[in-house]
Formats: C-alpha cells, sequence, structure tokens
C-alpha cells in the first residue's frame, strides 16, 4: 500500500471530516465531536497549517493529524508546546501504518518548525511505540483529570523537556 501524507488544504477539508466522523465512529470512549474539535483549532490561533497534514492512498483520504500550539505553565516560565489531537484513520485502514506514518511526519515537521515537544490523551499502549513517556515523568500535568498512563508527552530533540514542568494551557478551542 503507498501512502502519501501532505498538508492539508481547505479543499479537503470536506473530506477530512468524513475521515474523522468515520475513525472515531466505532470508538466507545468518543463523544463523535472530534471533527468539531478540529474544525474550532482551525479556526483559532493556535492552528499551524503546517501541522494538519492528511494521508492519502490511491488519491482517497484514509487519515489526518493535527498538531496545534499549547503553553506549559510552570511557576515562573512558560514554555512553548504542541498537542496531538486528533490522529484519525479510516477503520479499513487501521493497522496499515497509516497512523505510524502520519505521526511520524508530523514529529519530523514540528521539529523543522522549531517545536520541542507534543502532548497527548491517548492509548496507553499506542503512543510509547513512538517514545511517548507519562507526562507526569517529565513535571507535566494537564488541567483536568485523566489517568496517568494516558497523558503523555514527548521530546522532539534530546532532553528538551528537561527544564520544563507546569500545567498544560490548551487554547479555547478545547472547551468550546
Amino acid at each position: 500500500m503507498d501512502i502519501t501524507v501532505r498538508q492539508e488544504q481547505k479543499i479537503d477539508r470536506s473530506r477530512v471530516e468524513k475521515v474523522i466522523r468515520k475513525a472515531f465512529e466505532p470508538e466507545p470512549m468518543s463523544d463523535q465531536k472530534e471533527h468539531l474539535l478540529v474544525k474550532k483549532l482551525r479556526d483559532s490561533p493556535a492552528f499551524i497549517p503546517e501541522l494538519s497534514l492528511l494521508a492519502e492512498v490511491d488519491n482517497t483520504v484514509v487519515g489526518h493529524i493535527l498538531l496545534t500550539k499549547i503553553q506549559i505553565k510552570g511557576a515562573t516560565t512558560t514554555f512553548d508546546s504542541l498537542a496531538l489531537a486528533p490522529v484519525s484513520v479510516l477503520p479499513d485502514h487501521q493497522r496499515k501504518g497509516v497512523g505510524k506514518m502520519l505521526i511520524r511526519t508530523a514529529h519530523n515537521k514540528a521539529k523543522e518548525l522549531g517545536f520541542r515537544s507534543v502532548v497527548l490523551i491517548g492509548h496507553e499502549d499506542y503512543y510509547p511505540k513512538f517514545g511517548y513517556k507519562e507526562a507526569q515523568d517529565f513535571g507535566i500535568s494537564f488541567p483536568f483529570e485523566a489517568p496517568a498512563e494516558n497523558c503523555m508527552a514527548i521530546e522532539l530533540f534530546p532532553d528538551s523537556l528537561i527544564k520544563v514542568s507546569g500545567e498544560i494551557v490548551y487554547p479555547e478551542a478545547f472547551f468550546q
């Protein structure tokens, strides 16, 4: 299967929305509003067009990933970072490398843009494969309750979170 990953364009948005809806449809923990979150984030100052990526197979959109700006606010400093939310792959294309390619491409693009870390809430068995660790290991907390094993962060450069600690500050779009 030949997977192409590229930056999402405005013309792709309706196809991406369908992918997000279908990807989360069978998920019991989903509120079925992930596509609305993506729409809100696209319209927010946290949006970075280069970090809204889609995956295509035979010119059909089969996956999407979005990384947006967040901050980690400590007692005396604030650190810029990114949130991965969400990554979506059509059910019939899952477990075929699409999500892996989207995540790795997004990480590489984020590094090119100078970002040093990414945080997420996600499945504790999936994201550690990419180097994610529990956020609390870095001294990072989330502004809501969630199981520690699902609250994760990754350093895009070695030791880039070594002097960072504090609570994540999400853009308003996450809470609207």
